[in-house]
């Protein structure tokens, strides 16, 4: 039986056009930010140099995870730790898309999207949670008496 043409629009795969790979695999960042946010480490990538992170607060485009931040190869990621909180400095670099990119983008994949981000981060600090909490409980005990 012959393919109507709907169907087989339907079974082709949509593909991103060459121009706008390009755009996006090129893009300049030109605009960067420094910003120190608490969080803790969801998956540690030792061969890459790479982390996952969940934020407590969100970045200024509103995510509150980053997923393939860039470590410093001066940092020694293997005693990094999953499930601590850390004190985070990153350092967020972004690049504005064309405005053809973003209609395209927003007409034929419905995403909104303006601009590509690049996080590195700068420095973590392990933040010690239970002395504060040891010591908010010494506080506790001493206003029973």
């Amino acid at each position: 039986m012959p393919r109507t043409k709907s169907s087989a629009k339907s079974s082709e795969k949509e593909v991103i056009p060459q121009w706008v790979e390009e755009e996006i695999r090129s893009i300049h960042f030109t605009e960067s930010e420094i910003l120190n946010r608490t969080g803790y480490i969801l998956e540690i990538y030792l061969d890459d140099y790479k982390l996952d992170i969940q934020l407590y607060e969100a970045l200024p485009d509103g995510r509150t995870i980053i997923e393939g931040i860039d470590i410093p190869s001066s940092q020694d990621i293997s005693k990094f730790m999953k499930g601590f909180v850390y004190e985070f400095k990153i350092k967020m670099s972004w690049g504005k898309l064309s405005e053809n990119a973003i209609e395209f983008l927003k007409l034929q994949f419905m995403v909104d999207m303006d601009s590509i981000y690049q996080f590195e981060l700068i420095e973590l600090q392990l933040m010690d949670i239970e002395s504060e909490e040891n010591f908010q409980d010494s506080l506790d005990d001493t206003d029973d008496s």
